[in-house]
């Protein structure tokens, strides 16, 4: 009887919450993926503007810039697997197009910055074109292997292209200004929020619907009058001119670029460590790509560096991103997004029960 008047007791006396209407709005302000997407850009550029005043790390600088760098062709591996189902491992080949973009246009021809930008992405919208059609006739593993031939094939020209095969810039103008190396972790971010911005309306439009469908059954998809072609195109289209931005930022960022380097842009490794990154992330989860990308770049340069063992045996990175890689497959095949999503879960109910345990199952 006791325990019967406590509940009553805090029910009578519980003070009723009405959230008014700029409250409301606020918090749905703040829940806005776009709002978000842009607080984590600002977040990232003041640790750049740390690291350069030696507040942080110096270091830091040149690593999240490169890392973010990455992200964006991440961003466009998890549209391509995760929402149309197609598989590529030509994203260094297609990341080639973009740091030779900036060398012939800003360097050789000396025009601006927007130009070898759109020149970038025209490259590679014909190219994404050309495997989209390809992949009308061809799925699964043969795309795969037809996607690694074309990224030998790109290296292989950018070699032939370049007598030097190591492209170097010493300044970076954009507006006509020099672009300081201190600056590029703010440039890498400004493209990354737009291309995360970009993504989250194009998932969460018809267009994301549709991709979605054609995803899970392409028989299904047909029969609901979506067009394979159209859609796989655009797919494609945006995962290669993604891949190419990146290109272009590596270039801002690093400065140089060597064809010949086995664990350069246009590796077999680049594009193994853009798709594991997505795995690791969740390939349906923007944010995912974005962390998972962290993971396989950001701690090593971060951390992983700073520590003479881990830096002089990088070997042992590699196997440990190749065991967590396995291990999210096996159990969480959503990524770190599903572990994190369940966890949010678990915790609610954990919470709901204390409630319901303290004031009853009508009053928690």
């Amino acid at each position: 009887m006791n325990r019967y008047l406590q509940k009553n007791y805090a029910l009578f006396n519980r003070e009723v919450k009405t959230d008014d209407k700029f409250t409301e709005g606020i918090r749905k302000l703040v829940r806005t993926p776009s709002l978000q997407y842009l607080l984590f850009g600002v977040l990232m550029c003041v640790v750049g503007f740390l690291a350069t005043q030696k507040i942080l790390p110096y270091s830091w600088q040149s690593a999240f810039a490169s890392t973010f760098a990455y992200a964006i062709a991440s961003i466009g591996f998890c549209l391509l697997m995760g929402y149309s189902g197609l598989a590529s491992l030509g994203t260094g080949g297609f990341i080639g197009i973009g740091t030779y973009a900036v060398h012939y246009v800003m360097v050789e021809a000396k025009l601006p910055f927007f130009v070898a930008l759109l020149a970038a992405i025209g490259v590679s919208v014909l190219i994404g074109l050309i495997v989209g059609f390809i992949s009308l006739r061809i799925e699964g593993i043969y795309l795969v292997i037809l996607t690694l031939a074309l990224s030998e094939i790109l290296k292989t020209l950018y070699a032939a292209i370049e007598p030097k095969l190591t492209l170097s810039m010493k300044d970076a103008l954009i507006f006509g200004q020099r672009l300081p190396t201190t600056m590029s972790l703010t440039l890498v971010m400004v493209f990354l929020v737009i291309v995360m911005i970009i993504t989250s309306n194009l998932i969460n439009s018809p267009t994301g619907r549709a991709m979605l469908a054609m995803k899970n059954s392409t028989a299904a998809a047909q029969a609901m009058g979506i067009s394979l072609i159209k859609y796989r195109l655009m797919s494609f289209v945006i995962c290669t001119a993604y891949a190419s931005i990146t290109g272009v930022m590596l270039m801002m960022v690093m400065r140089s670029a060597d064809a010949t380097d086995p664990t350069g842009y246009y590796a077999l490794i680049t594009s193994l460590n853009i798709l594991a990154a997505v795995i690791i992330g969740g390939y349906k989860s923007i944010w995912g790509a974005v962390f998972g990308t962290f993971i396989m770049y950001g701690i090593k340069l971060v951390i992983f560096n700073q520590i003479p063992f881990l830096a002089n045996n990088s070997l042992i990175i590699t196997l440990a991103s190749g065991v967590l890689v396995i291990i999210i497959a096996m159990y969480y095949p959503g990524g770190l997004a599903q572990l994190l999503l369940e966890a949010k879960t678990k915790i609610s109910a954990i919470i709901k029960k204390m409630k319901e345990d303290k004031y009853g199952k009508d009053l928690g």
